[in-house]
């Protein structure tokens, strides 16, 4: 169950209990809200149950994204294990992709950019830390293992096992994200 290997993320990175974890962090009770309508999302129940269910996982995702300042729509794709850090000013757009045992700081923005066929949304690969206030934009590529240092605005494929930084980012070394992700 994906929800289990977020909540043990974040129990891994506190040494706290899962309870505690559920009863404190932000990042889970978004993420709890988009595990559900996701499963909802991607499920074979008949067309209109799931359009009356996932009616009301808006108003659900809503609710809990005013509360937590994170936007984690049910149809962006999000793999298992993902820790939010800290909360609020989070935004992923509905068509991201974010791969496994990936690391997001607060003001984070996985969005849309570029025109015409260079337009779309980025793909996150696996164990992928994106550092505070960092914007990843456009039709791009972050590899596995990648790390986008703080403040950066990212809209260039990045290799896998790099350092990114900057304003636009470029490449300043060759550490991937070992250290950042446990």
């Amino acid at each position: 169950m994906k929800y289990a290997k977020d909540i043990k993320r974040y129990t891994d990175y506190s040494g706290k209990s899962a309870l505690v974890m559920l009863l404190t962090q932000q990042g889970l009770w978004a993420l709890f809200y988009y595990r559900l309508f996701n499963s909802v999302y991607v499920s074979n129940i008949p067309s209109i149950f799931k359009k009356v269910i996932l009616f009301f996982g808006v108003l659900f995702q809503k609710k809990a994204e005013i509360f937590t300042g994170i936007t984690l729509p049910y149809s962006a794709q999000i793999g298992e294990g993902l820790y939010i850090g800290h909360h609020s000013g989070i935004i992923i757009n509905a068509n991201a992709i974010i791969g496994s045992n990936c690391n997001i700081s607060q003001g984070v923005t996985i969005g849309v950019s570029g025109r015409k066929e260079h337009r779309g949304v980025p793909t996150i690969g696996d164990r992928v830390y994106i550092g505070v206030n960092a914007v990843v934009a456009g039709n791009i590529i972050i590899g596995d293992g990648a790390v986008i240092g703080a403040n950066s605005l990212v809209t260039r494929n990045v290799e896998g096992g790099t350092t990114v930084m900057g304003v636009p980012a470029i490449k300043v070394s060759d550490l991937d994200s070992q250290e950042y992700i446990l």
